[in-house]
């Protein structure tokens, strides 16, 4: 068996460390954010998700990113405002990120690897790229940006059956 995603950690809006090991034994979805993407309404279906399966053992990481189009360029708290005001966004946001480049924070380079794009490309190639992790820690499914919340429901609900 790979590596788990549970060796990583990052700092949640908040500014407090997390381990991703206090999620062990969940279904993960995580998913590198935007605010003033195409797809920033992404949230909306995030949040629902996250209402519907959190009890069933489901937990939504998102993970702001400037990276594409400077399409997040607000401090973490703008940001976590913005989430919170415009979405209502109740899961577990950590501080922004880079999710490619020399600078990729670590749980991306294990996600990428992982789970690589079209033609095994690694590189992330826009915001809301969704990563799908089972109760083990291990990934088992990149979903693109178009991708919606709701187009991932039938593989969430398998993992948490």
């Amino acid at each position: 068996m790979s590596e788990s995603v549970y060796q990583f950690s990052s700092v949640t809006m908040q500014g407090k460390e997390l381990s991703l090991s206090e999620f062990k034994g969940k279904v993960l979805l995580v998913v590198n954010t935007a605010s003033k993407c195409g797809f920033t309404p992404q949230f909306k279906g995030l949040e629902e998700l996250h209402k519907k399966y959190q009890e069933q053992g489901l937990e939504i990481l998102g993970f702001p990113c400037n990276q594409f189009l400077k399409q997040d360029p607000g401090s973490n708290q703008e940001i976590s405002e913005f989430c919170e005001l415009n979405y209502g966004v109740s899961f577990t946001m950590f501080q922004k990120v880079d999710v490619n480049g020399d600078d990729t924070h670590p749980l991306f380079k294990h996600l990428k690897a992982e789970a690589p794009g079209m033609l095994g490309s690694q590189a992330i190639k826009w915001n809301f790229t969704k990563f799908l992790v089972d109760k083990d820690g291990q990934v088992v499914a990149r979903f693109a940006p178009k991708d919606t919340p709701s187009d991932i429901e039938p593989e969430i609900k398998k993992l948490l059956a």
